[in-house]
């Protein structure tokens, strides 16, 4: 209770310090105030874990609507400046934040293998420890653990008790992730990652008294919280989990629905007007994949083809030692090509690096660096990704490296003069649509190198097209798993594991999917747009450091950016 007292009395000061004094309010102690609120859910910024309870997010909720009023009343800055994309994008920001709370969506702390139970080990993953008094602090941060999965568990009975609950499919495989963790050893735990890269400027026997006093922390406090954990999912969760898959089925399932469309694509999007998106994409990817099949030499039907590539062993790794290998020389050649497309790199370099078990059910493919700590960023591959056929690992590695992931995310955490919030927001429809957008630009940068390859990026884009219509297909129409499985069993390469998989994740993450297609289209849109206007003015190199320049932003706002870059340059001397 103490904690939950100081947090409140913390976000009214926040609030409230900057209007009552005598200087008048700024739009830099808004954007401060936001930031020390968001500060509170960082759980790999933070000394402590994040305060989830009911108490502690009305208290945001009621601190987002203030800020909102304080930025309402500020006067506009001048149009084109940093100011006014600073107050535009945090105000988009805060009317997410605000509409989205709502609909409690803690209530349903996970999405398919990824959710509370991983976020230990992701501020594990981003620790490092300098001296003795900073590891001290970490393993008494493990130690109030428990206190974190409590409030969670009170969130998910809070959904018991209102149908606010995941579908059972769902559930089952939460469970099957928390068994993972509970039964894994303490001297195995990724929490002792931190104690184990300590610098060789601290003693070893203090380093190994320290790694000693945290596995012991491990091994009496964590684990039990995790079998803990089981037992409630086992007992409670499951019996009570929902039996319909869709989202339109919960409690205001249709409202939330709708916003959760408009979240993810940050476009004033209808569900049906996504699907009917989705239709289209199938359609003009369906004649690509024919015309690529034909410059391959196959002279049988699509589903043909699609079959034969699923069972050829020479288009697959033996071992995953092997995929990463060729992953890597794939990414090496995308960067020495990058300098003819871009005009500003980031100074942060990049890796491949395999999930550790525990993590080994989520969908992260990029883990972000961090140079003030010094990690760098990491493509990530899971134990079974060489299932995955090899003439699609170029377009993967694009997307997830350079000049996909990597090089979005590093620039603009480089961009240190901008506010904390814009170098470190994740709005999916610019990053996973600057993603898909980076495959496509594959295509110039001569990385695909047979008719094998460029179909396995059409296989790709229309994986992606596919979830337009699948999401919206479980969540708004109604269908079953096994309607939604056919769409990228019958149209791409994806194997039988990854299609199940795949579908799993959408129903379990409703709308996020959606944004991946969303985006890319936008992307694509924007820069033909450019093209025309400018002809042979158009700047392919600025083009793409403009887009990037300013870190991640709603496809709307991107899209008045890129009209005032058109005219800009239009007005620029030859």
């Amino acid at each position: 209770m103490k904690k939950r007292h100081w947090m409140l009395r913390f976000f009214c000061a926040l609030l409230f310090l900057g209007p009552a004094a005598a200087k008048p309010d700024t739009l830099g102690r808004v954007v401060a105030a936001y930031e020390g609120l968001a500060a509170q859910t960082d759980a790999q910024a933070g000394s402590a874990w994040p305060d989830v309870t009911p108490a502690a997010a009305a208290a945001r909720t009621s601190a987002y609507k203030e800020l909102k009023a304080r930025l309402d009343r500020l006067p506009r800055p001048k149009a084109g400046t940093e100011q006014a994309l600073t107050r535009q994008l945090l105000d988009w920001r805060l009317d997410m934040l605000i509409e989205g709370a709502a609909f409690d969506e803690d209530r349903v702390p996970f999405d398919v293998g990824d959710g509370f139970f991983n976020t230990a080990n992701y501020a594990a993953a981003n620790t490092v420890l300098h001296d003795v008094a900073e590891a001290r602090r970490f393993i008494e941060r493990l130690a109030a653990l428990p206190g974190y999965y409590a409030a969670q568990k009170e969130n998910m009975r809070r959904g018991i008790h209102t149908g606010f609950v995941a579908p059972r499919r769902t559930a089952e495989g939460i469970l099957d992730v928390l068994r993972i963790q509970a039964e894994q050893p303490a001297s195995a735990s990724p929490l002792l990652a931190p104690l184990s890269h300590m610098p060789s400027t601290v003693n070893p026997q203090q380093i190994a008294v320290l790694h000693a006093d945290a596995e012991r922390t491990i091994e009496t406090i964590v684990k039990p919280m995790q079998t803990d954990m089981v037992r409630f999912f086992e007992s409670e969760y499951i019996p009570a989990a929902r039996t319909a898959l869709g989202v339109r089925t919960l409690p205001q399932g249709e409202a939330y629905y709708a916003f959760l469309v408009r979240r993810s694509t940050t476009l004033a999007l209808t569900p049906d007007e996504v699907y009917a998106l989705g239709e289209a994409e199938v359609a003009r990817l369906k004649g690509e994949m024919r015309e690529a099949m034909r410059a391959a030499g196959f002279e049988g039907s699509l589903p043909e083809f699609i079959e034969r590539l699923r069972h050829e062993p020479v288009f697959y790794a033996p071992n995953l030692e092997t995929y990463v290998e060729k992953a890597s020389e794939i990414g090496k050649r995308s960067d020495a090509l990058l300098p003819r497309f871009f005009g500003q790199l980031p100074r942060l370099t990049w890796g491949i690096k395999k999930k550790p078990p525990e993590l080994e059910a989520s969908s992260s493919g990029y883990d972000p660096g961090d140079p003030s700590r010094g990690i760098s960023g990491s493509v990530v591959v899971g134990s079974s990704s060489y299932i995955d056929p090899l003439f699609g690992l170029p377009a993967w590695v694009l997307h997830e490296g350079v000049p996909g992931h990597h090089l979005q995310i590093a620039l603009a955490q480089e961009r240190s003069d901008l506010p904390k919030f814009r170098r470190r927001d994740d709005i999916t429809a610019f990053v996973e649509g600057w993603a898909l957008y980076a495959e496509q630009l594959g295509e110039e940068m001569g990385i695909y190198r047979d008719p094998y390859e460029r179909f396995g990026r059409l296989s790709f884009d229309m994986w992606r097209a596919c979830r337009l219509l699948m999401d919206v297909g479980i969540h708004w129409k109604g269908w079953t798993a096994e309607q939604a499985e056919a769409c990228l069993r019958d149209n791409t390469t994806l194997p039988e594991a990854r299609v199940r998989y795949e579908t799993a994740r959408y129903i379990a993450w409703p709308g996020q999917a959606l944004a991946y297609k969303v985006g890319e289209l936008r992307f694509l849109e924007l820069r033909r747009r450019a093209e025309s206007a400018l002809g042979e003015r158009f700047d392919l190199r600025a083009f793409h450091d403009m887009l990037l320049d300013e870190g991640t932003m709603p496809m709307s706002v991107l899209e008045m950016r890129v009209i005032d870059w058109i005219e800009n340059t239009r007005h620029r001397g030859p």
